[in-house]
């Protein structure tokens, strides 16, 4: 049985959706407002978050970012009524699997949260595709996919699970011209809108990762995808 964090300060909508839940045979933790939420999330084994936007004491946004100090693995979505642009794009920013505006069907909502957790299922077993017990030389960084470390120096930085499978595949495909779908399609198994606004904020993420190298670039060529350039 999958484990959800519910995190929704509405009592009748919370109990409604937690009882939704639970007849499709999910194990729901319900906390009504973030901070509880996140202090159930750190005593808890969680396989996905909902987390509710306007919450009181700590907001849906606030508690992911915590969460994801914790877990930068977990998948999470947001449940919202409000449909500004803004908020979507913050949410798509911090990482969120989905971002789903009430009012809206249980059943769609059981639907999202299966194809999400399919997804991280299927990201997980792609683990066994990154190299295993070997140092990759990426200019002057040392690459260590088994332990999700990234050194230069003598600076180790963790990196998470998604940055070293990104990282792997643009450096596999160094010196070329790699499309944005091919990206996609390798490393979040889909090309939908907000795999590519996630894919963004993850380039962005591996940029500054090398950034102490001035031998590498990850150059942007508009409407096609990026070049992972690296100088002799």
């Amino acid at each position: 049985m999958k484990n959800i964090l519910l995190a929704e300060d509405d009592l009748d909508f919370g109990t409604m959706l937690k009882q939704y839940l639970e007849l499709n045979k999910f194990s729901v933790s319900w906390a009504k407002d973030g901070n509880e939420g996140f202090e159930i999330f750190k005593n808890g084994d969680f396989d996905i978050c909902i987390l509710d936007v306007m919450m009181p004491i700590m907001d849906g946004f606030s508690l992911a970012e915590k969460i994801i100090e914790v877990n930068p693995e977990i998948p999470f979505l947001f449940l919202t009524a409000r449909k500004t642009k803004e908020d979507r794009i913050k949410g798509l920013k911090l990482g969120a699997d989905d971002y789903v505006v009430k009012p809206f069907e249980a059943e769609e909502l059981i639907l999202r949260i299966k194809n999400i957790m399919n997804r991280a299922e299927q990201q997980r077993t792609v683990r066994a595709e990154l190299p295993q017990n070997e140092i990759i030389s990426i200019g002057k960084y040392a690459f260590d996919a088994t332990n999700l470390e990234l050194k230069i120096n003598d600076k180790t930085q963790k990196i998470t699970e998604k940055e070293a499978r990104l990282l792997f595949y643009l450096y596999s495909n160094r010196n070329q011209l790699i499309k944005r779908d091919d990206i996609l399609l390798h490393v979040w198994n889909k090309t939908d809108f907000f795999s590519g606004r996630s894919m963004d904020v993850f380039i962005t993420r591996v940029r500054k990762r090398l950034q102490d190298d001035p031998n590498i670039s990850i150059d942007s060529v508009r409407g096609i995808g990026l070049e992972f350039n690296i100088k002799n």
